[in-house]
């Protein structure tokens, strides 16, 4: 049986995690100014991005909203995007290369994160914005979960973050944003 030429590594059931997040993103009602939302974890005293696992039976997108809306309190939807993606339009044959796409809601990023013997987490990041009246929903989260969620002016939420690579997927997902102007 021949091999593959490119390097492959294969996860079993148990030995990976998918998950998925967002970046949400609201107009500040008294300025404008473009905030992120942003959640605090007051045991580990860390700034983080809201995510969470897949469950059985929910697409990726689901699970990103559904995530985002209980740990953050704040309802939303995937916002469409102009960005560039090696995804071909629905339906569509084309060659795999990377293209300018608009209005899209397609992950702004994949990460790997190594868990050790318990195998790989696989998260899909997307952005995301309000949907409906704004308003925060108290009792969102999980019993097990203790978060505080906070809109943060863009560019100071990028400082706020605790980890790098949350840092640079919020830095991308603005740049899109920012790039296509609909939010």
């Amino acid at each position: 049986m021949a091999s593959s030429p490119y390097p492959t590594r294969t996860y079993l059931p148990g030995q990976f995690v998918v998950s998925a997040g967002s970046i949400l993103f609201r107009r500040a009602p008294e300025s404008g100014k473009l905030q992120m939302c942003l959640l605090y974890h007051t045991i580990k005293n860390e700034w983080l991005l809201p995510k969470g696992r897949k469950d059985c039976g929910e697409s990726i997108e689901t699970t990103a909203v559904r995530e985002t809306y209980e740990e953050t309190g704040y309802k939303c939807k995937l916002s469409p995007c102009n960005m560039s993606t090696r995804a071909p339009a629905y339906g569509v044959h084309t060659k795999d290369m990377i293209r300018e796409a608009e209005q899209i809601t397609e992950p702004i990023a994949i990460m790997v994160r190594d868990q050790g013997l318990d195998g790989v987490k696989i998260i899909s990041w997307y952005i995301s914005e309000l949907d409906g009246d704004g308003q925060k929903v108290e009792g969102t989260q999980m019993d097990t979960e203790s978060f505080a969620s906070q809109f943060i002016d863009a560019e100071e939420a990028l400082r706020t973050l605790t980890f790098k690579g949350d840092q640079d997927i919020a830095a991308k997902a603005l740049e899109i944003v920012r790039h296509t102007g609909t939010i």
